[in-house]
C-alpha cells in the first residue's frame, strides 16, 4: 500500500485518525463479478450484432446499467425506442443473474473475509456503495447478506458513477460525513466519484489509480494501513 504523499507523514497521521467508516464498490473489489457482466454484455451484443471487446467492456466499469447499454449501442442507440432499450437491458440481466446464482460464499475470498472481519473488531462502520441493482442478490450470495452496516445500490440512486450520489447515500445511512469516510473502488469512474463527493479515495487497480485516489492497494487487506 503506497500513500499519494507518502513523504508527508503529518497528513498522512491526520487521514487515519478522521476515519470512521469504509465504504466498498462490490464488483472487483468485494467480489470478482466484473468477469460476468463481460460475458452477459458480449452475450448481448453477439445476438444483436454489434461489436464488444475488454477495452469497451472497461468504459462500463461503476457505471448503470442503461448508460452502459448506450455506449455498446453507440452510434445505433438512436435507433432503438426507450422500450427497446429497457428490454435490452433486462435481457442482459437475466443473463447476469443467471450466472451469478453459480455463486456461494465460497466466491468470497478468505483475504476480503478477513479484512471486513478486521474492519469490525476496530470498530469501522462499514458499507457497501455500488451502481449495481443486484447489490442485494450477489450479497446474499456470497453470505453477507446482514453483516454490513449499510448498503446503498443502484435501486436507490438516480444518477450513476462518476456522481457521488451512491457513496452520499451510503454515508448518510452510516451517519458519518464524507470527509471521515473511506471508499474503496477497481474503477476511475468510482475514485471520481469518491472526489466529487468528498471522501477518502482507495484503488484496487491501476485504472482507479490514475483517476486520482488518494491511496493505491496492492491488496484488499492494505486498507487496515491506512486505518
Amino acid at each position: 500500500m503506497r500513500e499519494r504523499n507518502a513523504d508527508d507523514r503529518k497528513t498522512g497521521a491526520k487521514l487515519r485518525t478522521q476515519i470512521r467508516a469504509v465504504i466498498f464498490d462490490l464488483d472487483g473489489v468485494l467480489c470478482h463479478t466484473d468477469e460476468y457482466h463481460y460475458q452477459a454484455w458480449r452475450k448481448l451484443a453477439q445476438r444483436i450484432g454489434l461489436p464488444f471487446d475488454r477495452k469497451i467492456n472497461s468504459r462500463l466499469r461503476g457505471i448503470s446499467r442503461m448508460d452502459s447499454l448506450n455506449i455498446i449501442l453507440g452510434e445505433k442507440a438512436g435507433c432503438y425506442t426507450a422500450e427497446e432499450k429497457r428490454q435490452l437491458a433486462e435481457e442482459k440481466n437475466q443473463i447476469y443473474r443467471k450466472m451469478l446464482r453459480q455463486m456461494t460464499p465460497q466466491d468470497l475470498s478468505r483475504e476480503v473475509k478477513e479484512t471486513l472481519n478486521a474492519l469490525r473488531a476496530k470498530g469501522i462502520k462499514q458499507a457497501v456503495g455500488s451502481s449495481s441493482r443486484n447489490t442485494g442478490f450477489i450479497l446474499e450470495r456470497l453470505g453477507l447478506a446482514d453483516f454490513f452496516d449499510a448498503v446503498a445500490d443502484g435501486t436507490e440512486i438516480t444518477h450513476s458513477k462518476p456522481d457521488p450520489e451512491v457513496f452520499l447515500l451510503a454515508a448518510k445511512k452510516l451517519e458519518v460525513p464524507p470527509s471521515q469516510a473511506l471508499v474503496v473502488e477497481d474503477a476511475a469512474a468510482g475514485i471520481k466519484a469518491a472526489r466529487a463527493g468528498g471522501f477518502h479515495s482507495a484503488a484496487v487497480s491501476e485504472e482507479a489509480r490514475s483517476a486520482g485516489a488518494d491511496y493505491f492497494l496492492e491488496k484488499i487487506s492494505d486498507v487496515l494501513y491506512i486505518l
